[in-house]
């Protein structure tokens, strides 16, 4: 498929009466489809195989340049291999070149501009390139809107800027700079409900169908905060596990943010046979991080399985800290020092649980261990088995102020979960009046979380007082993703 498109390149450089008289199409044809739904399920050397193919039967195909996007997109996306970047961004340059070749007046022409960008800012963002990210991401919504404007019957617009749209309701304060200055403005609600509009009225064999319903879940569930919905459609036949990779890393992923440790367990048991289970050092990831929050000790070897096969640099800071915490509380602290020591020497600073794992390296001192246990089994959603540590627990006896501060919280999550209101706001109260000043995410969190109950309990005016309390706390562990939570919440209450 490479050598098919630079040679295609190539020959119209070297003929250009050539050139003049090629025909370019757009043919979604049964060849397409196949290569596209392989690519969504990340079954990567099939979909590479059919697209090879079909574009050797008809080199000017720009629905098929279009869908060997997916190629290069998705193994930057879940290897986060930076080194490969340069290479595969070529190819990207190289079919936006073959689609400008395209015919300008039709509808699919800026429509694949604008579906190239996104996939492209998605890469940025996992490479931790986040100004390159906010760029291709304004460019694909700008794409879209023109063709909006020109073609405003388009299906497939809606689609684009509906993800546009939601995304910008809750840009992070360093970039509106970017949405204000090209004139983009974003809405949670208004953008999911053309998205939603997109998938509802599309066929199931339907262009751009499969990609959209994994955004829409993701928006649904972070930016909505609609996670029993999305967690009901996951587990329907709508959206099958069956044989599909992709679909199961989803759910997995998605399980472990909804406190489904055993679920995700059993979902990535399901493809852990699969060329993509072994393709894709993620899926250790997130299999380790599922048995963390059961305690279970086999969480280990999924870590350095993870670690042993990847290349990116994301999670590595993450997976070693895990590692030291699991030998901490096993009370075997030469393994433990030895494993907190790697984190400074590996990987790199591009996610939050990475910049964590560093903050966690620089010192000396370790959590409580029932704090942390309980802090796991929260996260798994194990409530009882934590309340029953933390009942165990007398806060005086923790002698340090971050332990104390997050007992508390620890123990307004356990309840909230367990739907004592009551119990919950008072440790979550607790939680903000000692720990708004200091480093820790947890006062945030627990105003987060408030605003969450309130929301649920139709209290607009108590949510909206809690998001902006949320906002006001600065210069704490996990603020980007904090506080894009807290602005997706005064979003969906027309703040």
């Amino acid at each position: 498929m490479r050598i098919c498109l630079l040679l295609f390149v190539i020959i119209n450089l070297l003929k250009p009466q050539l050139l003049l008289a090629t025909s370019y199409t757009i043919d979604y044809n049964e060849r397409c489809e196949k290569a596209s739904k392989e690519f969504l399920s990340l079954r990567i050397d099939e979909g590479t195989s059919l697209i090879r193919q079909e574009l050797t039967a008809q080199p000017h195909n720009l629905m098929a340049v279009y869908v060997s996007d997916y190629q290069d997109v998705l193994p930057l996306l879940f290897n986060g291999d930076k080194s490969q970047l340069p290479t595969r961004k070529k190819f990207m340059d190289e079919r936006l070149s073959l689609i400008e070749k395209g015919n300008s007046k039709s509808p699919w022409y800026l429509t694949f501009k604008a579906g190239i960008h996104l996939h492209w800012a998605l890469v940025y963002m996992r490479m931790g390139e986040n100004y390159k990210a906010a760029i291709f991401f304004r460019k694909a919504y700008l794409y879209a809107k023109e063709n909006q404007s020109k073609y405003p019957t388009f299906s497939y617009n809606k689609y684009f800027i509906g993800i546009g749209e939601a995304v910008i309701g809750t840009l992070p304060d360093e970039y509106k700079w970017i949405a204000s200055l090209f004139g983009m403005k974003g809405n949670v609600n208004q953008g999911l409900a053309k998205l939603t509009t997109f998938i509802n009225s599309s066929a199931e064999d339907d262009f751009f169908r499969s990609e959209a319903i994994i955004f829409h879940c993701y928006l649904k569930f972070y930016l909505q905060s609609r996670q029993d919905e999305v967690w009901r459609y996951l587990n329907s036949n709508q959206f099958s596990i069956t044989n599909n990779p992709m679909h199961a890393f989803v759910k997995a992923n998605i399980a472990l943010n909804y406190r489904k440790a055993d679920v995700a367990i059993q979902t990535l048991q399901s493809v852990q046979q699969t060329k993509a289970f072994s393709q894709f050092p993620a899926f250790d990831y997130e299999l380790g991080s599922a048995y963390m929050l059961k305690l279970d000790d086999r969480a280990s070897s999924y870590f350095l399985h993870f670690l042993q096969k990847d290349k990116g640099g994301f999670f590595v800071k993450d997976a070693y800290m895990q590692l030291a915490l699991i030998y901490y509380m096993q009370g075997k602290m030469p393994q433990a020092n030895s494993y907190r020591q790697a984190i400074k020497k590996h990987g790199g600073l591009y996610t939050d649980a990475d910049k964590q794992a560093q903050r966690f390296a620089s010192h000396l001192d370790w959590v409580a261990i029932p704090v942390l246990k309980s802090r796991f089994l929260i996260d798994g959603g194990f409530y009882q088995e934590a309340l029953e540590i933390l009942n165990d627990t007398k806060v005086q006896t923790l002698a340090k102020p971050s332990d104390k501060l997050e007992y508390y919280f620890r123990m307004a999550r356990t309840y909230d979960e367990l739907n004592n209101d009551a119990k919950a706001k008072e440790y979550y109260q607790i939680t903000i009046h000692q720990g708004r000043f200091r480093k820790e995410h947890f006062a945030a969190r627990a105003a987060l979380q408030l605003g969450f109950m309130y929301e649920r309990a139709n209290k607009a005016t108590e949510a909206i007082s809690m998001y902006n309390e949320c906002l006001s706390m600065k210069n704490h562990d996990f603020q980007a993703n904090i506080d894009q939570q807290a602005k997706a919440g005064l979003n969906r209450l027309h703040q």
